[in-house]
């Protein structure tokens, strides 16, 4: 059975850090693209950083450039999002994704979903 399971969000300060993990099983996510996505209320789910089948370096939303960095660790099976700089706007449900081929970060394109992890930015 194919699972995703989020952890890690939680309510900072604007400034803070933050690291979300994503456990996979079920399956390896080492040969897969990955992404991490984000869900404000309101809002559409966007892509916050992937990482695609086609190309071994990390896509970025502009919104997130140098303040967030993917990573893999394929020996534990695992994905993370490191987010630093948080920001009011950063405020969201973070779900990572995982698809078998994948070149773009559109959450269209992605077909195993995590949960959600909820982080919260606010003073």
């Amino acid at each position: 059975q194919v699972q995703l399971v989020e952890s890690g969000g939680n309510l900072v300060q604007p400034g803070s850090s933050l690291r979300l993990s994503c456990a996979a099983s079920g399956f390896s996510l080492d040969y897969y693209a990955i992404g991490w996505f984000r869900q404000a209320p309101g809002k559409e789910r966007e892509g916050v950083s992937c990482i695609l089948s086609n190309d071994p370096n990390p896509h970025y939303a502009d919104s997130v450039k140098g303040r967030f960095t993917i990573s893999r660790d394929n020996t534990k099976n695992a994905m993370y999002l490191q987010m630093s700089n948080l920001k009011p706007n950063d405020t969201a449900l973070y779900y990572c994704a995982a698809e078998e081929y994948a070149t773009d970060c559109r959450f269209t394109d992605y077909g195993s979903w995590g949960q959600g992890t909820q982080v919260t930015v606010s003073a």
